[in-house]
Protein backbone atom coordinates (compact mmCIF):
# COMPACT_ATOMS: atom_id res chain seq x y z
CA UNK A 1 0.00 0.00 0.00
CA UNK A 2 1.27 3.21 -0.47
CA UNK A 3 2.13 5.65 2.13
CA UNK A 4 1.10 9.28 1.95
CA UNK A 5 4.75 10.20 2.58
CA UNK A 6 8.38 9.22 0.93
CA UNK A 7 10.08 6.92 3.00
CA UNK A 8 12.87 9.87 3.61
CA UNK A 9 10.16 12.27 5.06
CA UNK A 10 9.61 9.56 7.44
CA UNK A 11 13.27 8.49 8.21
CA UNK A 12 14.11 12.76 8.79
CA UNK A 13 11.07 12.60 10.92
CA UNK A 14 12.85 9.78 13.45
CA UNK A 15 16.36 11.38 13.36
CA UNK A 16 14.56 14.31 14.15
CA UNK A 17 12.64 12.76 17.09
CA UNK A 18 15.72 10.74 18.05
CA UNK A 19 18.59 13.49 18.02
CA UNK A 20 16.15 15.84 20.54
CA UNK A 21 16.46 12.63 23.06
CA UNK A 22 19.42 12.14 22.52
CA UNK A 23 20.41 15.69 23.12
CA UNK A 24 18.05 16.43 25.80
CA UNK A 25 18.93 12.71 27.88
CA UNK A 26 22.49 11.51 26.62
CA UNK A 27 24.59 15.16 25.18
CA UNK A 28 25.92 16.82 28.80
CA UNK A 29 27.64 19.65 26.79
CA UNK A 30 26.31 22.71 28.40
CA UNK A 31 26.57 24.98 24.79
CA UNK A 32 23.76 22.67 23.52
CA UNK A 33 21.80 22.75 25.79
CA UNK A 34 18.39 25.12 25.49
CA UNK A 35 18.54 24.30 21.59
CA UNK A 36 15.34 23.06 19.48
CA UNK A 37 15.20 21.33 16.52
CA UNK A 38 12.80 22.57 14.08
CA UNK A 39 13.22 20.30 11.29
CA UNK A 40 15.10 17.70 9.01
CA UNK A 41 16.00 16.88 5.14
CA UNK A 42 17.52 13.76 4.27
CA UNK A 43 19.16 13.22 0.95
CA UNK A 44 17.70 10.38 -1.32
CA UNK A 45 20.72 8.40 -1.05
CA UNK A 46 20.50 8.55 3.05
CA UNK A 47 24.22 9.90 3.10
CA UNK A 48 23.32 13.30 4.71
CA UNK A 49 20.71 15.01 7.06
CA UNK A 50 20.26 18.70 7.52
CA UNK A 51 19.20 19.18 10.87
CA UNK A 52 17.95 22.49 11.70
CA UNK A 53 17.74 24.28 14.70
CA UNK A 54 17.00 27.51 16.76
CA UNK A 55 18.15 28.60 20.17
CA UNK A 56 16.28 31.25 22.27
CA UNK A 57 19.75 33.43 22.33
CA UNK A 58 20.03 33.64 18.79
CA UNK A 59 22.82 32.35 16.62
CA UNK A 60 26.02 31.35 18.81
CA UNK A 61 29.05 29.90 17.70
CA UNK A 62 29.01 28.18 20.92
CA UNK A 63 25.60 26.65 19.94
CA UNK A 64 27.11 25.44 16.47
CA UNK A 65 30.30 24.48 17.61
CA UNK A 66 29.06 21.91 20.25
CA UNK A 67 26.49 20.37 17.76
CA UNK A 68 29.62 19.44 15.52
CA UNK A 69 31.62 18.11 17.98
CA UNK A 70 28.05 15.99 19.28
CA UNK A 71 27.69 14.95 15.46
CA UNK A 72 29.50 12.24 15.77
CA UNK A 73 28.43 10.69 19.08
CA UNK A 74 24.71 11.38 17.32
CA UNK A 75 25.24 9.91 14.77
CA UNK A 76 26.54 6.34 16.33
CA UNK A 77 24.02 6.26 18.54
CA UNK A 78 21.46 6.33 15.80
CA UNK A 79 22.92 3.75 13.96
CA UNK A 80 22.19 1.75 16.98
CA UNK A 81 18.55 2.60 17.10
CA UNK A 82 17.49 3.20 13.78
CA UNK A 83 19.16 0.01 11.75
CA UNK A 84 19.49 1.68 8.56
CA UNK A 85 22.21 0.35 6.15
CA UNK A 86 23.57 4.09 5.82
CA UNK A 87 23.21 5.77 8.85
CA UNK A 88 23.39 10.05 7.25
CA UNK A 89 26.02 12.17 8.37
CA UNK A 90 24.33 14.51 10.13
CA UNK A 91 25.30 18.50 9.30
CA UNK A 92 23.47 21.21 11.71
CA UNK A 93 22.30 24.31 10.42
CA UNK A 94 20.72 27.29 12.03
CA UNK A 95 16.95 28.03 11.40
CA UNK A 96 16.41 31.77 11.81
CA UNK A 97 12.66 31.52 11.02
CA UNK A 98 11.48 32.16 14.33
CA UNK A 99 13.12 35.16 14.48
CA UNK A 100 12.08 36.45 10.97
CA UNK A 101 8.31 35.18 12.16
CA UNK A 102 8.92 37.40 15.68
CA UNK A 103 10.27 40.23 13.47
CA UNK A 104 6.66 40.22 10.75
CA UNK A 105 4.88 39.84 13.83
CA UNK A 106 6.74 43.26 15.44
CA UNK A 107 6.42 45.23 12.60
CA UNK A 108 2.10 43.71 12.24
CA UNK A 109 2.07 44.95 15.95
CA UNK A 110 3.76 48.37 15.19
CA UNK A 111 1.15 49.05 12.27
CA UNK A 112 -1.83 48.24 13.72
CA UNK A 113 -0.98 50.32 16.46
CA UNK A 114 0.06 53.46 14.21
CA UNK A 115 -3.46 53.03 12.09
CA UNK A 116 -5.57 53.26 15.88
CA UNK A 117 -3.50 56.34 16.63
CA UNK A 118 -4.14 57.66 12.95
CA UNK A 119 -7.62 56.80 13.19
CA UNK A 120 -8.08 58.29 16.48
CA UNK A 121 -6.53 61.56 15.97
CA UNK A 122 -8.18 62.22 12.68
CA UNK A 123 -11.74 61.88 14.17
CA UNK A 124 -13.11 64.79 11.64
CA UNK A 125 -14.69 63.58 8.29
CA UNK A 126 -12.85 63.37 5.53
CA UNK A 127 -13.10 65.93 2.57
CA UNK A 128 -16.55 65.85 0.62
CA UNK A 129 -18.55 63.35 2.84
CA UNK A 130 -20.87 64.58 5.34
CA UNK A 131 -20.50 62.01 8.83
CA UNK A 132 -22.96 59.88 7.77
CA UNK A 133 -20.93 59.30 4.67
CA UNK A 134 -23.15 61.27 2.53
CA UNK A 135 -21.74 63.41 -0.59
CA UNK A 136 -21.77 67.20 0.72
CA UNK A 137 -21.86 68.51 -2.71
CA UNK A 138 -22.94 67.41 -5.81
CA UNK A 139 -20.19 65.66 -8.27
CA UNK A 140 -18.65 67.29 -11.11
CA UNK A 141 -20.27 67.04 -14.71
CA UNK A 142 -17.57 64.99 -15.82
CA UNK A 143 -17.88 62.40 -13.34
CA UNK A 144 -21.54 62.03 -13.28
CA UNK A 145 -21.22 61.65 -16.97
CA UNK A 146 -18.26 58.54 -16.27
CA UNK A 147 -21.12 57.03 -13.69
CA UNK A 148 -23.82 57.26 -16.58
CA UNK A 149 -21.81 55.64 -18.91
CA UNK A 150 -21.37 52.67 -16.73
Amino acid sequence: MPKGYARTDRIAEQIQREVAQLLRLDVKDPRVRMITLTGVEVTKDYSHAKVFYTTLDGVSDAVQQGLEHASGYLRSQLAHSMKLRIMPQLHFVYDPSIERGTHLSQLIDQAVASDKILSSSSEAPLSGLSKEGEIDHPPDKEVAKDISRR
